[in-house]
């Protein structure tokens, strides 16, 4: 999010970076300027000097031939030395208009340095004649050196002349883009100052428009500002509180409609309630029945049938209970054999179960009609569909801390799709049941009583049957 605040820092920034641009753009111009004029300046202050040098060195011939002391000649010497540094400044100002004047300079103060040397010579030896001569000669020189260096800064000028006239048509387009860079900048400070007062008073604007409209009770039109400041979380908050305050008064409105609904549903109630107890009427009235025909049975001399009668009544009272309550393993153990018997009686020898139980675990709890709807699973699959039947294994075996319950079948086995559903909790179409309690239903109750995933697995393959295996933590059973 940019602040209202960064917004003006940032305008600030741009104008002083522009500013700053333009301002180093001219010193950097103007530096450059001096630069070159320094240049040019030097040029003919290197060649004054050589002028002044050589004039020097006249002067030091005259004193020396008046007095050829050891003073006078170190002075002349010196004043050679310096010529000769002069000469070599001169070098650095040659160009194609002055490489023919400039070699003849050059030329010029070696011969006044030989002819200087030649006097001394002449001098030492106390020729005087050939002395003269030569300081006639040095002094021509020197005249030539001063007429040459004429020569060269007139050539310097009109070589440069070009230059002189670029630097002032450069001065004046540099004034020119000046102007208009000020117009520039102007032009878009003041589009930038538009834009910038846009960002605030736009959003401001909607803000009052969507509280007018929130005034007149329309809180279905959402607020929405584009922007990415303080205004944005504002026009957040706000919108915010549109969705609270709409949200308030729908619920008003559906507790009122709730209200009178339930006024209208309160008979429709006692007539479900009337219902309900009518189908809790009619089970018990079976299993009274079913207990009288079995005694019946049993004093007519019917004992199979009396037993049957009397594995059914037992089935029938416990599922009757709730089923969201916790039984002993030996309750449902005591269930499951009665269901068996009640299938046996059905399918007679084609159902073959072995049981194996350590009597010393039935005291833990588990969720009621829990086993009987695997055993049912078994037998609907893997025993009914087979004309020479099958057999089912059920053991309950004590492993140390985990209580095994393990129930298996010799059918066809159950496909890898349909074991995980089951293990999913996805609901699984089977038909038969008479708990009306899914194998996937199991597992849930299973998970939710216990409290971990993998207290139930399925191990099955094509043509091998199907084993259920149930592992019980003891202490999560005693717990429960």
């Amino acid at each position: 999010m940019t602040s209202i605040q960064k917004k003006i820092l940032m305008l600030t920034t741009f104008v002083l970076v522009i500013m700053s641009s333009i301002w180093i753009a001219l010193t950097y111009y103007n530096y450059k300027t001096h630069n070159q004029y320094n240049d040019i300046l030097q040029r003919y202050l290197n060649m004054n000097e050589v002028t002044t040098v050589s004039h020097q060195v006249i002067t030091e011939l005259n004193n020396y031939m008046l007095n050829p002391s050891s003073k006078n000649l170190e002075k002349l010497n010196k004043s050679i030395e310096v010529i000769q540094r002069a000469k070599y400044t001169i070098f650095p100002l040659r160009n194609e208009e002055n490489n023919f004047a400039l070699t003849s300079y050059i030329n010029l103060i070696d011969s006044l340095s030989e002819t200087t040397e030649r006097l001394i010579l002449f001098n030492s030896s106390g020729d005087s004649e050939a002395a003269v001569k030569e300081f006639t000669e040095a002094t021509r020189i020197s005249n030539y050196i001063s007429e040459m260096k004429l020569t060269l800064i007139d050539t310097e000028l009109k070589t440069y002349d070009r230059f002189y006239r670029t630097i002032i048509e450069q001065s004046e387009g540099l004034i020119m883009l000046g102007i208009w860079i000020i117009l520039l900048l102007t032009i878009l400070l003041l589009l930038f100052t538009y834009w910038f007062s846009l960002s605030i008073t736009r959003p401001v604007h909607k803000l009052t428009q969507a509280a007018n409209e929130l005034s007149q009770g329309k809180f279905d039109t959402p607020i929405k500002v584009d922007s990415n400041d303080e205004i944005s979380f504002l026009a957040k908050t706000f919108d915010r509180m549109r969705i609270n305050i709409n949200n308030l008064i729908s619920e008003m409105k559906q507790k009122a409609r709730l209200e009178h609904e339930l006024q209208q549903n309160k008979l429709l109630l006692q007539e479900s309630q009337f219902r309900s107890l009518q189908s809790q009427i009619n089970p018990h009235f079976l299993f009274n029945t079913l207990n009288i025909l079995s005694k019946k049975a049993y004093l007519e001399g019917a004992e199979e049938t009396s037993d049957l009668l009397v594995s059914v009544a037992g089935l029938l009272r416990y599922n009757l209970k709730r089923i969201d309550r916790s039984v002993t393993l030996f309750e449902e153990v005591t269930v499951l054999q009665q269901y068996i018997e009640i299938q046996k009686a059905r399918f007679t020898e084609r159902l073959g179960v072995q049981m194996e139980i350590d009597e010393t675990c039935l005291h833990l709890a588990i969720p009621a009609l829990t086993l009987q709807p695997i055993i049912e699973n078994a037998v609907i699959h893997a025993v009914e569909p087979n004309e020479e039947g099958g057999l089912i294994s059920f053991r309950i075996i004590d492993v140390g801390e985990l209580v095994q319950i393990e129930i298996e079948d010799d059918g066809d086995g159950m496909p890898e799709e349909k074991i995980d559903q089951i293990l999913n909790e996805q609901q699984v179409h089977s038909e038969g049941h008479s708990t009306g309690i899914g194998f996937s239903n199991v597992v849930k109750r299973l998970r939710l009583f216990y409290g971990y995933e993998d207290v139930i697995t399925i191990e099955s393959s094509r043509g091998s049957g199907t084993k259920v295996v149930i592992k019980i933590e003891k202490r999560r059973s005693e717990r429960a």
